[in-house]
């Protein structure tokens, strides 16, 4: 298990966007967003590229300040594309879904690499980075499922209380899915990384657990609060409904 994890060719790794191409020819077959696919299938190939380059930087760095940003701008942009599901309304719900994925990510994230792990320095890029990647995109992915349900259920002039309670079931039964197959179905990124890199996968295991704890937990609370917030908002439009019949 001390084998180190090996380069993958450039040749070896255009292999990989076979299945993505075949699924892009489905949905144009299908009549569907296909070119939406490839704007993201393509634009997933810069950004990670382009990041590959810039964290080489931001580790090399060392530099307590950048990394501050490199966090300001994930839980900046993560809020606005949560809203994607929700466009009409972004704009109003924007600062609910900031705050809200400000306060549950950045407890987590302070919880698991203050406390868990606790770094030496506390802003270890190679550490902080990656690990508030995974807790911010998947209280995005939360924020995102249940301000989508819940403006639907709101559309169907359901109570609010209601709403809110099928909107938090609905928004995490992704992670809720993840947490059940681990191990059975799955052997989800950061284990599979750590064994082929050569981590015993006991240790893996270890950190796998801190994983699963901390994406539930960052998109429960971050989600949660989010419902809260928002209440006043969606309360005005069961009002302006009720008033326009």
């Amino acid at each position: 298990m001390n084998e180190s994890l090996e380069t993958i060719p450039l040749i070896n790794l255009s292999l990989a966007f076979i299945p993505a191409l075949i699924t892009i020819v489905i949905l144009f077959k299908w009549s569907l967003k296909s070119t939406n696919a490839i704007y993201a299938v393509s634009r997933m190939l810069v950004q990670l590229l382009l990041i590959g380059y810039f964290l080489t930087y931001i580790f090399e760095s060392d530099n307590s300040g950048v990394v501050l940003i490199i966090l300001a701008v994930m839980v900046f942009s993560s809020s606005w594309i949560a809203l994607g599901t929700v466009a009409e309304r972004r704009l109003e719900l924007y600062k609910h879904a900031f705050v809200s994925i400000t306060v549950g990510g950045g407890f987590t994230l302070l919880l698991i690499t203050q406390g868990v792990l606790a770094l030496d320095p506390w802003y270890s890029p190679q550490s902080v980075i990656p690990i508030a990647g995974m807790i911010f995109a998947n209280s995005m992915n939360s924020v995102s499922l249940a301000a989508e349900r819940l403006n639907a259920e709101i559309d169907r002039d359901v109570s609010y209380d209601v709403a809110r309670k099928i909107a938090l079931q609905s928004s995490l039964i992704p992670v809720i899915n993840s947490l059940f197959a681990v191990g059975l179905v799955s052997l989800p990124g950061m284990m599979t990384g750590q064994i082929l890199s050569g981590v015993s996968p006991l240790i893996a295991a270890r950190y796998q657990i801190m994983v699963m704890c901390m994406v539930f937990g960052s998109a429960g609370i971050a989600t949660a609060y989010f419902l809260v917030l928002v209440k006043p908002v969606f309360d005005r439009v069961l009002v302006d409904d009720s008033e326009s019949v």
